[in-house]
């Protein structure tokens, strides 16, 4: 009998996940799922989690190593980061423009804009307080961040991804700069590294069906009362919308036009990595499957995904821009405010440069997102509007980050002459 393929074992997961989910809440069994099935969720996140930095390492310095020259890496470096940024920008001006079309702040009545402030108070503070600490540095701080001053507390954490990329491109570049013979024992060490790792991930992903499941039962028990979800179906409709253009619309034209390749392939190569984004809610747990994905099923030579990927888990986020730009005008209407065309351009760059400094972690656009209201006047406290639909906004954002990335990773390979025939291969 074939095997399932893991995108439909990941997909049954999903969909057994929200029909328990919602069985459970009717019948009350919050605490048995929190306490029983809640733990294989977070045991499947943080196996994901606990590979992302020994992938990062293993797979960034091999990629980079295996340029030999370092002007090859300005140039995918110079490329990747570009479209990184163009992409980034269209996203957030797309869902400006479709907030601006609803205008969804409009239908929340005021007791319930107070409700939600009132009910949400204690988790806006910790983010407008996190958000403080960030303003309140330099303008340089932010470069400063970037270099680590001890590698393996950066390597402790997965929100200091840039910092151990930063090394970790440094190192490739020093074994780019000394000779072959020196360097090549230490290659072959992160080549055989990179092996064991990707191995590793594939024994992860079998038990992906049952981490999701757990993820996505406890998700659904948890989530606020239907009363209060209603009040915000305008502001989600709107992020909902921005991404499914994207998903749907921009990233396969680009495919089409600059990689050549089409809809269905596309779409098909790239579906384990965006399930398993909708229920991590991370971008860097998801990286290892998004490694595969791009090498396996998309044809992304190795040499392509080992730089572009990581990267761009750590400092491209589409669906976090567009989110941010969706959230700080559907605030500003819930106050009543009238943002002109200077401000919203501000929100573009704001939330352009934010979603860049964002962690490929869960809720982290949260933190970036005050800034982006401060920076345009808008109260920050109007962040307790949008908490209660935050967590499966998330989830959707981050297929949309995760999509950008394996799309721009095909359009780089594209023009490096790096796009190949993908070769699948079996556990």
């Amino acid at each position: 009998m074939k095997k399932l393929a893991l995108h439909w074992q990941i997909l049954l997961g999903i969909a057994a996940g929200i029909v328990f989910g919602l069985f459970a809440a009717k019948m009350g069994w919050v605490q048995f799922v929190t306490d029983w099935v809640k733990p294989f969720g977070t045991i499947f996140i943080n196996l994901l989690k606990l590979i992302a930095v020994p992938l990062i390492v293993t797979s960034l310095i091999k990629g980079v190593a295996d340029l030999k020259d370092i002007r090859k890496l300005g140039k995918m470096g110079g490329r990747t980061f570009s479209i990184y940024i163009l992409t980034t920008a269209f996203a957030v001006s797309l869902g400006l423009l479709i907030v601006n079309i609803v205008r969804p702040g409009y239908f929340i009545k005021e007791e319930n804009r107070t409700l939600m402030i009132e009910k949400f108070a204690d988790k806006t503070a910790s983010k407008i307080e996190a958000a403080e600490t960030a303003k309140n540095q330099g303008p340089l701080q932010p470069l400063v961040d970037i270099v680590p001053d001890n590698l393996f507390k950066a390597a402790t954490e997965n929100t200091n991804m840039l910092q151990v990329i930063f090394f970790v491109v440094f190192f490739g570049i020093g074994l780019i700069l000394i000779p072959e013979a020196q360097s090549r024992p230490v290659i072959d060490f992160f080549n055989g590294a990179n092996e064991v790792i990707m191995k590793l991930i594939d024994i992860i992903m079998l038990s992906a069906p049952i981490g999701v499941f757990a993820l996505l039962s406890s998700l659904i028990v948890e989530l606020p009362t239907a009363d209060l979800l209603f009040a915000l179906l305008g502001y989600a409709a709107c992020v909902l919308l921005g991404l499914a253009l994207l998903l749907f619309a921009f990233y396969p034209l680009l495919v089409k036009l600059f990689a050549k390749k089409s809809y269905s392939f596309f779409m098909k190569g790239i579906a384990p990595a965006q399930l398993l984004a909708f229920s991590t809610s991370s971008s860097a747990a998801t990286l290892p499957v998004s490694m595969e994905c791009a090498q396996e099923h998309l044809g992304v030579d190795e040499e392509v995904a080992s730089f572009v990927l990581p990267i761009g888990a750590t400092v491209n986020m589409d669906g976090t821009a567009l989110y941010q730009g969706v959230a700080a005008v559907f605030i500003a209407q819930a106050f009543g405010m009238h943002l002109d065309l200077a401000a919203q351009l501000g929100i573009i760059l704001t939330a352009t440069l934010a979603s860049i400094g964002s962690a490929a972690v869960p809720g982290a656009g949260m933190v970036m997102l005050v800034i982006v209201l401060a920076k345009a006047g808008i109260p920050e406290a109007g962040l307790a509007l949008i908490f209660a639909v935050d967590r499966p906004l998330d989830m959707c954002r981050t297929v949309a980050n995760v999509t950008s990335d394996l799309t721009i990773s095909m359009i780089i390979a594209k023009g490096l002459g790096k796009l190949h025939e993908p070769k699948p291969k079996n556990l």
